[in-house]
């Protein structure tokens, strides 16, 4: 985002972001689910983790392609798997798909794939012609 001067992708990934965060919580809460090495803390569903990784990945893929988004869904797989199999076993397979598709669904419903320009206006002259034209891209 940075690096591209995409402020419109800032935004898209703030809003989405954010309601990454704030359905992860509000599902953590709502459901009570205990973790499955036994703590009884209740915010095992969704994994947090597991959700703000693929809230990422998703927005590198789909704001700015495969290209960078092959990489992100690599390692957001390795942050998956490592909720399940990890030194305390925090999650359990239904936790991680939940955060899989709360961090995939925020961010596709407000990102849009990257284009740099969307409008171009061109001008040609030759021979006593003049030709100017209007290039939209949607």
């Amino acid at each position: 985002m940075l690096a591209k001067k995409d402020k419109e992708g800032f935004w898209q990934f703030a809003k989405s972001y954010g309601t990454t965060l704030g359905l992860t919580y509000g599902l953590k809460y709502a459901i009570n689910k205990p973790r499955p090495e036994g703590r009884t803390d209740g915010l095992a569903f969704p994994s947090g983790h597991t959700s703000v990784s693929f809230s990422g990945a998703s927005f590198l893929q789909r704001r700015y392609g495969w290209k960078y988004g092959i990489p992100a869904y690599l390692v957001a797989g390795f942050v998956a798997y490592s909720r399940i199999e990890g030194i305390h076993d925090r999650h359990d397979g239904w936790d991680v798909l939940g955060g899989i598709l709360v961090g995939l669904g925020s961010t596709y419903l407000f990102t849009t794939p990257y284009q740099k320009e969307h409008l171009e206006l061109t001008f040609n002259s030759g021979g006593g012609d003049y030709l100017i034209g209007l290039n939209y891209k949607f």
